[in-house]
């Protein structure tokens, strides 16, 4: 599902505005580094992956979750719906479409550090409307710290707290917690958050446990 006329341009006027974009990534790839990179999937998908900003393969592929951790997850889920290891990359794409994909910014940072919390917060009412107004589910996936604690941004200190602390646990991976966002209309939903690692072979203590930890998450969600 793209975004509309009137997003896409509030999008590439902060993209504009914003120092840090891997402009040398988009040049590699002839991709014009103020798109947006936001596949949304389907608005009626009972489920959401939320991560924290695309990398190299998503510029090339112009797609979220489309590159190395992503294609973990596409993994997990093929093999979970369908019995099956994922036969070839474009079946992981089709599959995406069943699934609604959303990160914190949606721009490759240089370096793949994560965005500053000024980034962050610069994109936040665009991102929260997306997940307000674009999605129709309630139940959200968070992979990584990053992208779980992007849920407290610009929340009264009370609800930040909340969420820190449930990091802190160490059940967190295996418990979920509610949030409410609001977008700038004034629209106001809750989510359910079911918090996993990253994905990433960097993320040494939790990347073998991954794949497990995922299935014990759609099965909880009825996926």
């Amino acid at each position: 599902m793209p975004i509309d006329e009137e997003q896409r341009q509030a999008f590439r006027t902060l993209a504009a505005q914003t120092e840090g974009i891997d402009l040398e990534v988009y040049q590699h790839f002839d991709k014009d580094p103020l798109e947006p990179i936001i596949g949304l999937g389907d608005a009626d998908a009972p489920i959401a992956f939320f991560g924290r900003d695309p990398g190299r393969e998503e510029v090339r592929h112009g797609e979220p979750f489309i590159g190395s951790g992503g294609q973990i997850v596409r993994k997990v889920l093929y093999r979970y719906l369908h019995g099956e290891p994922m036969p070839d990359f474009e079946a992981g794409r089709e599959l995406g479409k069943r699934f609604f994909w959303i990160n914190t910014v949606p721009y490759k940072p240089i370096g793949n550090k994560a965005w500053s919390m000024k980034v962050k917060r610069r994109f936040h009412p665009l991102m929260r409307q997306l997940l307000v107004e674009s999605w129709h589910g309630e139940a959200i996936v968070t992979l990584g710290r990053e992208a779980f604690l992007w849920f407290g941004i610009d929340q009264p200190a009370a609800a930040r707290q909340r969420l820190e602390q449930f990091w802190q646990r160490e059940d967190r991976f295996s418990a979920s917690i509610e949030v409410e966002l609001q977008a700038e209309d004034g629209a106001a939903r809750s989510f359910r958050l079911y918090p996993l690692p990253h994905p990433s072979p960097l993320n040494q203590t939790w990347f073998k446990r991954f794949p497990a930890l995922l299935e014990e998450r759609l099965k909880l969600l009825g996926a």
